[in-house]
């Protein structure tokens, strides 16, 4: 099948690289002349585990192009993805300008039937806009379609090879067997592809992830409770994960959520309710939530030396909003880092992959030390924000010697509190007691 994704940022990426590596065709457009020069290096914008293998085997064996040519792009699809970014407006919806510039250009550039495929997260309402807006510019016939993504950063590539289920909104019998065939190897251990109206599809995305950022709203209130009662949280997040009408995911109690999807969906979803006269106070309070969680571990911080920060020096492991990624939107790490800064820190930073991300939104401000351990000379304390595989079991006698003082806040709840009161750390993290 003849594909075409308009959009190589990371949902694009992704699809076009794995609808390749099943034998289609894939073309990937986009505006980004260098982006797309890069791309045909093989190098890629973003990180992400096992992308890199997949985009350049499939080049090199024809399957994948890129390109910035709209019209050829278009004109040789069979199916249209439109895979752009919906970046939250001043008034926290999503701003729709990419991907109606798209539908636009496949309006002007469609040269056969067609079936046009949102994948971008979009609100409820966006594929009829865009079907009006390719109408603007051809009478041609065309089929839409929503496919939201659920794909998890630093596993998206498992995510999508093997999706524990595909949700696709259509309006007619030809895209649904368009989908269908399409998706069919990668649900071919009988994982189900979900058929629905396109507005139910649109809605999903939105609140899939609603769901999870509650449950880790949710959570992060719970250890805070249990922080001020003597509770346990990892006790509690056992107990409650154990029950199979709960289950264990995103039960974990951190310093907040971050990344592209859940902060810009969440308040998506809550703006959508206010255009629709639906007060959405669950959502709402999720946000209010977790903006309050990424200000807990600098108070924490400034409690363990003291009541403030000012002239001590900070050092921070992990800085991408979590692990396997170098995405730092919305990163608890950046609100940790400018409060440090602002009460008068230094604070040296340290993160497998996110370095150039962080360089490029810090600049000189902080120290950038070349791997985990030299983040930690002359440091007052050490702060574990990201829970990276490396920072899991790591020497503390190393860490004792090189830290001014034995203080630890644990953000990711990675070490156990007895033994680090055994080794001779102050030590606190989230829901555990200090």
């Amino acid at each position: 099948m003849h594909i075409t994704v308009v959009g190589s940022g990371y949902v694009g990426l992704v699809l076009g690289a794995c609808l390749a590596e099943t034998g289609n065709d894939v073309t990937c457009l986009d505006v980004d002349a260098r982006k797309i020069e890069g791309l045909r290096r093989n190098v890629l914008p973003i990180y992400e585990p096992g992308l890199d293998a997949l985009v350049a085997r499939n080049q090199a064996e024809g399957r994948l192009t890129f390109t910035t040519d709209a019209a050829a792009a278009i004109g040789s699809a069979e199916v249209c993805f439109i895979a752009v970014g919906t970046p939250q407006d001043e008034d926290g919806s999503a701003d729709l300008t990419y991907v109606l510039a798209v539908a636009e250009a496949i309006g002007r550039h469609m040269q056969r039937e067609l079936v046009v495929v949102t994948k971008s997260t979009v609100p409820v309402g966006t594929a009829a806009k865009v079907e009006a807006k390719i109408r603007e510019f051809t009478d041609r016939p065309f089929h839409m379609c929503s496919n939201p993504e659920f794909l998890k950063e630093g596993a998206a590539v498992d995510d999508f090879m093997k999706p524990d289920r595909v949700v696709v909104g259509v309006a007619t019998d030809v895209a649904r067997q368009v989908m269908g065939d399409l998706y069919a190897p990668f649900v071919r251990t009988g994982r189900p592809v979900i058929f629905m109206d396109i507005p139910s599809a649109e809605m999903t995305k939105y609140a899939a992830n609603a769901m999870l950022a509650t449950r880790i709203s949710f959570m992060n209130e719970v250890a805070m409770l249990c922080e001020k009662t003597g509770a346990d949280v990892d006790l509690v997040r056992k107990g409650i994960g154990s029950d199979a009408r709960i289950g264990p995911s995103f039960l974990f109690p951190g310093p907040g959520y971050g990344g592209s999807c859940f902060p810009k969906d969440v308040q998506a979803l809550v703006r959508t309710g206010e255009e629709y006269g639906a007060e959405l106070s669950v959502v709402r309070a999720v946000h209010a939530a977790n903006e309050r969680q990424k200000h807990v571990l600098g108070a924490k911080v400034a409690r363990a030396l003291g009541g403030r920060v000012q002239g001590a020096r900070i050092a921070v492991w992990g800085l991408a909003f979590k692990p396997n990624t170098d995405d730092m939107r919305e990163a608890p790490a950046l609100v940790l880092i400018e409060e440090l800064l602002a009460g008068g820190a230094t604070v040296a930073v340290h993160d497998p992959v996110a370095m150039h991300e962080a360089q490029r939104r810090l600049g000189t401000r902080v120290t950038f030390a070349p791997n985990a351990f030299a983040a930690l000379d002359g440091a007052d304390a050490l702060v574990v924000v990201t829970d990276w595989n490396e920072y899991r079991h790591p020497d503390f006698a190393r860490i004792k010697a090189a830290l001014k003082r034995p203080i630890v806040v644990d953000g990711r709840n990675l070490y156990d509190p007895a033994k680090m009161r055994t080794l001779g750390f102050t030590y606190d993290s989230i829901g555990r007691g200090r």
